[in-house]
């Protein structure tokens, strides 16, 4: 009887083995910089459970190679498959990795249930579920990709000299983005999305809930065998969207992830939009399938949390139960991607139109949440309001702040971008942290930039805000749309509608890429042209951009060198050119003469 029972617990110790082996599938391409994901069969429940799988559960696993640990939030994910079955409910719990190194990998899962305890900070104490200490390993290849994917290059991180640069090298990435439309997820092929306002009257830049939701048709065509799609050929207009921006040189795209009370009320991540404590596993199961593809054609994910109008609504702007929570949710299902930036709110500020606006401390508390729970060096950033003072206000004590890699900068005078950028860039400088300063959006805020077919060569945006803000020493820029104008900040269908801007956009931040930004620095009195804007490496480099007709201009100079003159047309692109002077020598200001061609047209010169 002995030996009978012994025989029954050694089987039933190799069952429980063997399902423990079972109970971890490790999905995806075994690369560096690829989505690993861990899959585990956990307890079943449903989005609406009395215990709350997104509070009352804490998954999480900790992965090491060599002395690197890095530990991972998880999240319940429905059936497993919610993109594609609209599942609320299942037994499928998920871990997203992203490998930095390759090599072997080992990882140990925590899989706790307790009251609250997502959001309780410390070691947590609960009760172990199934799965509990679960441990494994896998082996990592380096990376198979080529091009623009930026699963070849890697993460895009905060250089610390003002610019993006990738994780593992020097070098430099330039945002080069679309600010619109800023309800970009309120899409109509994702579950549940819908638009939600109880106004009878839709002042003028809200979205008319009467009108339909975003369905990009003019880019299905945009759409190629073998991209992604999900429930029978949904999403081919956001996707084709994707392509085409990718085509035409744009590598960011700007969205609100929730606009509850704001401007366009129609887009939030949970399954109801009064509900702020559960969330939509398929809905956001198909932003993942959007985010994957952007992230395999090398467009970074700018993630803004929040508006004015609704900062308040989580907490009342503390950092509690409700904002950690959305928070966590939000890193566990995207923080893997390789570019993202975390905003963490839009004209954030106690002005504006919210009647009480997040505290310097909220915001910084927000931050900090941020920076604790995701593990991986994302980037987190304030948007501003478009006037001086305002700005003032609250990027001032954020000054020295180490959390904050840098502001989202609303300049509502297209005059006022390179003195605004360099402001920032200088008194970030001298608080020892410098800021990557980027141009996220222009006035006048009924403007933006217009449609090609209201203003076709873009003259005023190319001077004074795109090769403003680049040469001001900006991190990149991303481009406003409007509310007066085709395709809106709020209705856009067609990015086509602003293909000659695109272009333009696309042949400065390219251009850029050549030259070694993080030695260079904003110094305008170089030139002798009024409205010129100059970057430059002293006594080596120099690049200008004269505004149209400023002829023979003179750039100080040390004294010397031979410096070689060439000329850049900012309009077409192209390769540098010579001009009326080829070489030149001396100290102080010296003529570079006049371009090849078009001498009453704007012009970059390159003195070397």
């Amino acid at each position: 009887m002995k030996n009978l029972f012994c025989l029954i617990m050694f089987s039933l110790l190799i069952s429980c083995q063997n399902q423990q082996k079972q109970a971890v599938q490790v999905e995806g391409e075994l690369f560096k910089w690829h989505k690993i994901t861990l899959v585990i069969t956990g307890p079943e429940t449903a989005e609406w459970a009395k215990e709350n799988p997104f509070l009352d559960y804490k998954l999480e696993a900790t992965f090491t190679n060599g002395n690197k640990s890095v530990t991972v939030p998880g999240f319940f994910a429905a059936d497993g498959n919610a993109a594609e079955t609209s599942a609320d409910a299942g037994n499928s719990w998920k871990i997203r990795f992203r490998p930095d190194e390759a090599g072997t990998w080992n990882y140990k899962i925590s899989f706790l249930k307790g009251k609250d305890i997502v959001v309780k900070e410390g070691d947590a104490v609960g009760e172990p579920l199934a799965g509990d200490g679960l441990q494994g390993s896998f082996e990592v290849d380096e990376s198979d990709k080529t091009g623009s994917d930026f699963r070849a290059k890697g993460r895009i991180v905060n250089g610390g000299k003002g610019y993006f640069r990738f994780q593992d090298s020097d070098e430099i990435w330039i945002k080069n983005g679309a600010d619109s439309p800023e309800n970009f997820l309120a899409y109509a092929d994702f579950d549940q999305t819908s638009r939600f306002s109880l106004k009878t009257e839709v002042r003028e830049g809200e979205a008319d809930p009467k009108k339909d939701l975003h369905k990009y048709e003019p880019h299905i065509a945009d759409w190629k065998t073998g991209d992604p799609t999900w429930q029978n050929g949904k999403g081919k207009g956001m996707i084709g969207a994707l392509n085409y921006l990718s085509s035409v040189g744009v590598n960011s795209v700007y969205m609100l992830t929730m606009n509850i009370l704001g401007d366009g009320k129609d887009v939030w991540p949970y399954n109801d939009h009064n509900e702020r404590y559960r969330f939509d596993c398929s809905k956001l199961d198909q932003w993942e399938v959007v985010f994957d593809h952007a992230e395999k054609l090398g467009i970074m994910l700018h993630f803004v949390l929040q508006e004015t109008e609704n900062e308040c609504l989580l907490d009342n702007g503390y950092t509690d139960v409700q904002r950690k929570l959305y928070l966590r949710e939000l890193v566990a299902r995207f923080g893997h991607h390789l570019a993202v930036t975390w905003n963490i709110g839009e004209e954030n500020g106690p002005a504006g139109f919210s009647p009480i606006g997040q505290t310097d401390q909220q915001k910084k508390d927000m931050m900090n949440y941020m920076k604790l729970i995701n593990p991986y060096p994302n980037i987190v950033v304030l948007h501003t309001h478009s006037n001086d003072s305002l700005q003032d206000e609250y990027l001032n004590p954020m000054l020295g702040f180490a959390t904050l890699d840098g502001p989202s900068m609303q300049i509502g005078n297209p005059a006022r971008v390179n003195e605004r950028m360099q402001k920032w860039l200088t008194e970030s400088e001298k608080a020892g942290n410098r800021w990557l300063v980027n141009l996220d959006e222009i006035g006048p805020h009924w403007k933006g930039v217009m449609p090609d077919s209201h203003d076709a060569l873009h003259d005023t945006v190319r001077n004074e805000c795109l090769w403003g803000a680049l040469l001001a020493g900006g991190a990149g820029v991303e481009w406003y749309f409007g509310y007066r104008y085709p395709h809106t900040d709020l209705t856009c269908e067609d990015f086509r509608s602003r293909e000659n801007w695109w272009k333009q956009s696309t042949v400065a931040t390219q251009f850029l890429q050549r030259f070694p930004l993080e030695e260079m620095q904003p110094n305008n009195s170089s030139v002798n042209v009024k409205g010129a804007f100059c970057l430059e490496k002293p006594g080596e480099i120099v690049v200008a951009y004269l505004p149209a007709g400023k002829q023979n201009a003179k750039i100080r100079l040390p004294g010397e060198k031979t410096f070689s003159v060439k000329w850049f047309n900012p309009r077409l692109g192209g390769e540098m050119q010579e001009g009326t002077v080829t070489s030149v020598q001396g100290k102080g200001f010296v003529s570079v003469g006049n371009p090849p061609a078009e001498v009453d047209k704007d012009w970059v010169v390159v003195v070397r």
